[in-house]
């Protein structure tokens, strides 16, 4: 560690929402109902994908990762800025406590971001290539995609957080946002950044950009394909099985682009705040919501589990 880091222990607080103790609780109990939340919907989509023997299909073993990941992404964030919300005084992060926080959201979001480029692809090989799609897409080649994501994620999260937290910290700082973010704790360093920033945006571009622009591609053949079909029923289908995974791309992408992707000298704290509600705790509510309300066989399926349970919980 540099000798910034050496002269004593370096503890980080966050800033919280508002000074007024009222808006603090507030917050509180909308961030906590919004955690509970996305922690229930995740866990009924992989518990009912797991159940179901109908949903052990490709798109849905993608939707079960994808909704596991967003389980602890989201506890990777919410538990602390819980208690800092409730608690600001009282709650410091230790250096190796901010740097593990980061390193867990930096690798389930890249993963996160990943793996849905993986199920563009699965969409785009179900609808342009029907005769050939269970023989593309073997359980192997999708067990390997799946890998491949977390393995992925894991290794730029771990290269971007060593060498950030290679930085010193002179003392105790305030974090301009309500947990460990790359740019915010940049901030905080004591040494020139500028290899850094441009180190996170090289991650950024590969997270973010590369499978953007992958997804896209994937849409533009998936559209012409739909466009050929020749029945409005064929047609309305094939938009419902892509309709909710673009939803949930556009939201994600677009929110973390305006973080990530912008010169990290236009980075505004209050903006950083406002967006990153967002894609931390609102995204992984809203995600397993959009998959159900729009996908029949997976609504189907929730509904058969509820009316399962229900039926047992009276006898």
């Amino acid at each position: 560690m540099e000798e910034g880091n050496q002269t004593g222990m370096v503890l980080f607080h966050f800033r919280p929402f508002s000074r007024l103790p009222e808006v603090q609780m507030l917050i509180f109990v909308v961030f906590l109902m919004m955690y509970l939340v996305s922690i229930g919907g995740n866990m009924s989509i992989v518990l009912t994908t797991w159940t179901n023997r109908c949903l052990h299909t490709p798109m849905y073993f993608f939707l079960a990762n994808l909704a596991s990941l967003e389980i602890f992404y989201s506890s990777t964030i919410a538990p602390l800025t819980l208690a800092s919300v409730l608690s600001a005084e009282r709650t410091v992060v230790s250096l190796a406590g901010c740097g593990a926080q980061m390193f867990f959201f930096i690798f389930l979001g890249s993963a996160d971001c990943i793996l849905l480029a993986v199920m563009a692809y699965d969409r785009f090989v179900a609808i342009c290539h029907p005769l050939r799609y269970t023989l593309i897409m073997s359980w192997h080649l999708c067990v390997q995609l799946a890998l491949g994501s977390l393995l992925l994620g894991f290794i730029l999260a771990m290269q971007l957080t060593v060498l950030i937290f290679r930085l010193p910290f002179c003392s105790s700082k305030e974090i301009s946002l309500f947990y460990c973010d790359v740019l915010p704790v940049m901030r905080l360093a004591c040494a020139d950044t500028h290899v850094h920033e441009a180190t996170l945006f090289v991650v950024s571009v590969i997270v973010l950009t590369i499978p953007f622009l992958l997804i896209t591609l994937s849409y533009v053949f998936i559209v012409d394909a739909i466009l050929k079909i020749r029945s409005a029923e064929g047609r309305r289908k094939a938009f419902s099985t892509c309709s909710s995974h673009l939803t949930v791309v556009l939201l994600q992408y677009g929110c973390t682009s305006l973080i990530y992707l912008c010169p990290s000298s236009s980075y505004s704290p209050e903006r950083g705040q406002v967006v990153s509600v967002v894609y931390t705790f609102i995204t992984p509510v809203l995600n397993p919501l959009i998959y159900s309300m729009r996908n029949r066989e997976l609504k189907d399926a929730l509904k058969k589990a509820v009316m399962r349970f229900l039926l047992l919980d009276k006898q």
